[in-house]
Parts: structure tokens; sequence; C-alpha cells
């Protein structure tokens, strides 16, 4: 086998906030991708809004940077566990991984998810301590509790006998040793050379490339994106697209690109180990191979997490239906699921029992949350229900999906979160103190349990607790859980909400509207105190008479509605409600909008 020593292929994995595009950027900076006087906003690599709004990466994103007339190619991997299916495939295209751990937090659920991919496909890695300027940073400890994840994760003794440095990415340094402190960036450059693997190839092998990656141009068509494992491609060649073994077309490359910092640039041919990106290929899908048409090597197909959550998506049916969004019909609507699947092969759609609602099947909430929020800031009007686990049947046993998760909270909040989460059927497995005022507690609970639990916690912590959860695998179906223990509001009418009516209503319970905002009959417009709902007249104004008596003009007392985000609303409804979505609005409705209706069905057989 040869190797390509001008050549590195890394990931980057870390929980969080624990710094890892601030990393990249540092790495990009110092690396001179960009010009001494250009101006560039910071996090680089989160290209979507939605990514720089909540501070996550959700699509797998890679880059190349030049050091000293060597070439690293690194890869971006989503930190959160519900979007596993990226991290799988984009781990195919490295050698080896940055895994970089926060001083202070230490190794924390996604890292581990993410590592314990990395260390199946026997990747070598790097231990990045970063932040260790924090004051509360405990670095040996950190060292002590990654050396154990390794171990827990059965990582073989070559991988525990990982290459460790500490860095400080906002101020872009990098040392090997704490005493000495860095400078710049050249200490983790020079590093990666020397620990991972240059890739290696067979000179005598065809071509053999397998897609990780898609993407799509108005003039090019799709664009596939994947690593050279043997052979090399060039403009103009022709190549075998395998997708199985009965599916097999003789297809031409029109275009190839390479990557030079955050750039996509055209290049005439590619070598083995290269990370590059080909057009020409009309039905390409992720996994496909792209091998040697007279001596075609098709890979193993890739490997995904099965979805563990089911939500249905249907067209919007309310009376305010059509009145801010641009795409309402059911054949946009499928043919935007239908699209998300060509790029996201962890997520599953089918028709459902109606022919305007369609069944979506993911990884978890967030996953399904962000591709909500992606439609509707495109224009898509809809409306999705409650989110459901998905069951198997094992040997005659019903089986559900369990969570491993973790919670950091004040120590005065231990109680309240091992109470509420007991009641989901959450069992404690691990709690450490830190003594520093805050507590750590591993649990074990359904997913079910998991279910719009995140702002109960947050408001039983004060905003305080932070949540963490990965895959725990399947186990015996538990009894039922109960979510929401209240019921809710029900507008009777449609009309503007009045001042008036939301005085004498809101002794009821929570609001989630405010004065003048337009309602229709069906609408959840509060949750009420106690676990049933009731139908009220939120529209209704008070009479005017000619006759005035002290006091009768005062001004109300009218506390603000609560305002829910879409993951808040996702989490809040129960089985016989709806979220409806649109690209200015997010309302709560009843899926039958007649109280007689509601009425009629509670009677009919389950």
């Amino acid at each position: 086998m040869n190797r390509r020593e001008d050549l590195r292929n890394v990931a980057i994995i870390a929980h969080v906030d624990h710094g890892k595009t601030t990393l990249v950027d540092a790495m990009l900076h110092q690396a001179g991708v960009f010009r001494a006087n250009q101006q560039v906003e910071e996090r680089v690599l989160d290209k979507l809004d939605l990514e720089r709004e909540k501070g996550i990466t959700i699509l797998s994103k890679n880059t190349a940077v030049h050091w000293q007339n060597k070439i690293i190619n690194i890869v971006d991997t989503p930190g959160h566990a519900d979007f596993g299916g990226q991290v799988q495939r984009v781990l195919k295209m490295v050698d080896g991984c940055l895994l970089l751990v926060d001083a202070a937090e230490g190794p924390l659920p996604q890292t581990r998810y993410v590592l314990s991919n990395a260390l199946e496909n026997g990747l070598s890695p790097i231990v990045v301590i970063n932040k260790i300027d924090r004051p509360d940073a405990r670095i040996e400890a950190v060292v002590d509790e990654v050396l154990e994840l390794f171990l827990d994760l059965d990582a073989s003794e070559e991988q525990c006998h990982f290459a460790l440095i500490y860095t400080n990415a906002r101020a872009g340094t990098a040392t090997l040793d704490m005493n000495t402190p860095g400078r710049d960036l050249r200490p983790l450059f020079a590093l990666l050379f020397e620990k991972i693997p240059a890739p290696e190839f067979d000179p005598e092998h065809g071509l053999q490339m397998q897609i990780a990656t898609l993407d799509y141009s108005d003039y090019v068509g799709r664009i596939g994106i994947g690593r050279i494992t043997h052979g090399t491609i060039n403009v103009g060649d022709q190549v075998l697209h395998v997708k199985s073994e009965t599916e097999r077309y003789p297809v031409k490359i029109t275009q190839l690109y390479g990557f030079e910092g955050l750039n996509r640039m055209p290049i005439q041919e590619a070598h083995p180990g290269d990370i590059v990106a080909l057009a020409g290929i009309e039905n390409l899908f992720i996994g496909d191979t792209v091998t040697d048409l007279a001596d075609p090597r098709p890979l193993p197909p890739l490997k995904i997490d099965e979805p563990t959550l089911e939500m249905v998506f249907s067209v919007n049916t309310s009376p305010f239906a059509g009145r801010e969004g641009k795409y309402v019909t059911s054949r946009q609507i499928r043919d935007r699921l239908f699209k998300e699947l060509r790029g996201n092969p962890a997520l599953r759609v089918e028709d459902a029992d109606t022919t305007d609602s369609f069944r979506v099947f993911g990884r978890g909430e967030l996953q399904l949350a962000i591709l909500i929020e992606m439609m509707r800031r495109e224009g898509f009007e809809l409306c999705v229900g409650k989110p459901r686990v998905l069951l198997k049947q094992e040997d005659g046993k019903t089986l559900e999906p369990y969570e491993t998760l973790l919670v950091d909270c004040p120590e005065i909040y231990v109680g309240v979160i091992t109470g509420t989460l007991g009641m989901r059927r959450g069992q404690m497995i691990r709690m450490h103190n830190h003594q520093t005022g805050w507590v750590r507690m591993t649990f074990d609970i359904p997913m079910r349990g998991l279910i719009g639990i995140r702002p109960i916690l947050m408001t039983a912590t004060r905003g305080t607790v932070i949540m963490h959860n990965q895959s725990a695998g399947y186990r015996r179906l538990e009894g039922e859980i109960s979510h929401r223990p209240t019921g809710v509001l029900v507008a009777d009418r449609e009309g503007r909400v009045t001042g008036y009516a939301l005085n004498n209503l809101q002794d009821r319970g929570e609001m989630l509207v405010g004065p003048g905002t337009q309602v229709y009959e069906g609408m959840v417009v509060g949750e009420n105190a106690r676990d049933v709902d009731i139908v009220v007249n939120i529209v209704r104004e008070k009479k005017l008479t000619n006759m005035r008596a002290s006091g009768s003009d005062d001004n109300y007392q009218i506390a603000p509605p609560r305002v829910l985000s879409l993951e808040e609303a996702i989490a809040f409804i129960n089985e016989d409600e709806l979220v409806e979505v649109t690209p200015q609005s997010l309302r709560l409705r009843k899926i039958f909008l007649s109280a007689e209706e509601r009425k009629r069905m509670e009677k009919k057989p389950q």
C-alpha cells in the first residue's frame, strides 16, 4: 500500500458549546485562508441561520487547510445525537479525529456518542483540552475522565494512548505542556501530521469512492461528496454508478470540485485520499459507490441508526389556512419532505392514512423540530402532531427505545429533578457532586418520558438545568407515562381576543395569547390549572350602557401571555392536539375544532 504523506483527513468531535467551530475558525485564520484585511464573521462553518441561533452544528461540512505545502481536510461533525445519521456517514471519510473537550465540563453525552462511532471505525484520536483559560478549569480531572470514557467505550490499547494537547480556541493558541504558554496553533498542526495516519491506497486498484454527503446546484444538478479510497478520477471519465447489486449504471463525470478553505473549486483530476465533490450523476444517493467501469468494486452500504420517533405532518386545515404561507398544498409538502430524504437518510417519510398527511420518522424531537423550522422559513404552512416513539416486537415482547440522560443542576434542585424524572419512569444510575455547588446525575429513562420534559425541568430549576441525552438501545415496554398533567382552555368562536375576556379568564390558568390576537373555534388559548379542558369565550366584549359607576372603567391587570417556541409547542400538545405552523405564527389547536365533534369522537371506541 502507498501513502499520501502530504494529506491528512480528520474529523473534529465535540459536545455542544465546547469550542469546536471556534477552533476551526482559528485554524483557518492561521493557515492563511483569509486575507489580512478580509472581514470574516465568527463561526464561519455555521452557515445556516438556525446553526447560528441555536449554537449547534446541524449539517456536517468539510473544509481544507493548507499548511507548509500540506493539506488537512477537516470534517465538522454534528454534536447532537439526533443528527447521528450524518456522523456515521462522514466518519467514513477520515483517518483520525480531534476530540475537543471543555477543560471544566469534561466529556458529555454527545461527545460520547460521536466518539463511540469514531472508535468503532478504528480512527486515531487526538484529545484537545479546550478553554484552559477558564477560572474553573480542572484539567487533570478532565483528562482522567476522558481516559475513563475511552475505557468504557472499549477503545483499543493504541487508541487509549492518545496524544494530548491543550488549547484556547478563542485566543488561537495551543501547547503540549501546560507549563509552557502557547503562542499559536502550530503545535496542533504538527501533532496532526505526526499522529493522524496518512491515507493509504493500492496503486493497482481501480477507482473506488463512496458518497457520504449530497448537495444540489441549479446549474449542474445533484452533487455527491465523498472520499476517493483508491484510484484517480478525471473530468470526462466514464465510471460505474453502483446503487445495489442489480442497479448499476455507466455515467460520465461532468464536473469535479476540490475544497480550498471554505470554497469549492473546480479541478480536473483527484487522487486517492482526496475528499471531492462530483457532478453528472442524476440519480445519486448517499451510500452509492462510484467505481471503475472495467473493474467494478463497490463498497458495502453505510449503516445508519434506525429512527426512534414518528410525527404526522399534515396540511393546515384551520380557518386561517393560506393567509401567511406560500406553500400550503399536500403536493408541495410531500415534495419538500421527499426532497429532504435525498440528503438525509436518517429520516424516513411515508404516506399516512389520509391523502393530506404524512408520517415522518426521525432520531429525536430536535431533528424533527429543525426540519419543521426550516420548512417554516421557506414559506410552508402545515400542522404537526405529537411525537410518538416507535416500538419493536421481539420474541413476543414489546420493546421501546431508552435514553441515557445526563443532568447538571445546582444542588438545591436535586430533589425536584429526581422526583420529576421518577414520575417519567427514569432511574438514576449515577450521581457525582463536584463540590462546586453543582451536581451531575445520570438516568436511564424511556424515550417516551423525555418528550416534553425539558420545559418542565427548566421551569422547576429556574432555567439553570443542563440536559443531554443519547440512545441506550431498546428494552421492555414500561407502563403508562403521564406527560402534561393539566388541561387547556379552548376558544369557542372566531374573533379577536379582548382584555375584558382575559381579565375574567386568567384566574383559570396561564394564557397563551394576548389582547388583540386573532383566534378561531378549537384553538388552544391557555393552559388550565386543572386536568380538564374548558371551552371559553375569549373574544367577549364588555357591554356598553349609558350608566357609569365609580370604578367601572378601571384598567385591567393582565399577565403577559406565555410564548412557546416550536420545540416547546411540540412538547406541550397532547394526542388530540396539533401545532399549526406558518411562516409568521405558531398556534395550538384541537384536531377536531368543533366542541360537538370532539364530544362525538370521545364516545367512539379507541
